[in-house]
């Protein structure tokens, strides 16, 4: 069975306050982008009961192979079901470390894909449960659409964000921004992304809908700042980094024209 996990943007990142647990509370729109890695999962009867194979290619990932969100999926499913043996292949396309959510789709993805393969039928909840305790945004890939995201990124939403005839262009510089660093260096604000200024024209977006984390990453890669403000000299209604970095996107109205960036990076022009 094949499934195409999604990458996604964040459309605004504001930064409430830190939480006694570490990690902080934010509000944010997640919206789905037409990026997508490859994941494919098999039941070899040939193998013993819960053995699993699971090779990865594509995209360079940093880590041990050990370590993927795809194999901590799978241990998620076992802890509610035995499983048979399987093998699993991910290729990867989405960009690792660029705050596009590429490990967490593939995670929760790597859950729906269970699910049907196996005929488990566990309930939406008990889905939404296993990837809260994976990642603070895998929740978000289980569902279709934009979603204002709250809490550290489990509690969603879902709200209306009609971009259809926009296009984006999506640069991933290939530059590590460690997400803890840039919540530890951001200054929180308290305040909430008010979600009726997407209601309004993308081309009055810029100075309304922020990201918190901008500054203190910009501060230690201006190169990134300097990619933001190049798509809106290209004519991007609204360009922002997403996530904690390092991709930076812009919103066209037209289709853009591709431009060459320099050797590491990479980017796409994509239909909204």
């Amino acid at each position: 069975m094949l499934v195409f996990p999604h990458a996604k943007v964040n459309v605004g990142l504001r930064v409430l306050h830190k939480r006694p647990d570490g990690f902080h509370d934010i509000s944010s729109v997640m919206l789905p982008i037409p990026l997508h890695d490859v994941l494919e999962a098999v039941v070899d009867m040939g193998m013993p009961d819960g053995e699993v194979s699971f090779v990865r290619t594509g995209s360079a990932v940093p880590g041990d192979t050990a370590d993927d969100l795809c194999l901590k999926a799978v241990e998620a499913v076992r802890e509610f079901r035995e499983l048979p043996g399987l093998r699993i292949h991910l290729h990867k396309t989405i960009p690792a470390g660029a705050g596009l959510g590429g490990g967490s789709s593939d995670a929760a993805h790597m859950l729906l894909l269970l699910n049907k393969l196996l005929e488990l039928r566990l309930a939406p909840t008990e889905l939404d449960e296993m990837a809260s305790g994976l990642g603070s945004d895998c929740t978000f890939f289980l569902h279709h659409g934009a979603q204002l995201a709250e809490g550290r990124g489990e509690k969603l939403l879902p709200i209306t964000l009609d971009l259809r005839g926009n296009w984006m262009v999506l640069i991933a510089p290939g530059i590590h921004a460690p997400t803890p660093l840039a919540y530890a260096q951001c200054k929180p604000t308290g305040a909430k992304l008010d979600t009726k200024l997407l209601e309004q024209p993308t081309s009055k977006w810029q100075d309304l809908v922020l990201n918190d984390l901008e500054p203190a990453v910009f501060d230690r890669h201006p190169e990134l700042a300097e990619l933001k403000r190049a798509l809106l000299n290209e004519g991007a209604a609204y360009a922002s980094m997403s996530g904690s970095g390092s991709s930076v996107y812009g919103i066209f109205s037209k289709k853009p024209i591709p431009r060459n960036y320099p050797e590491g990076y990479q980017s796409w022009v994509l239909p909204l």
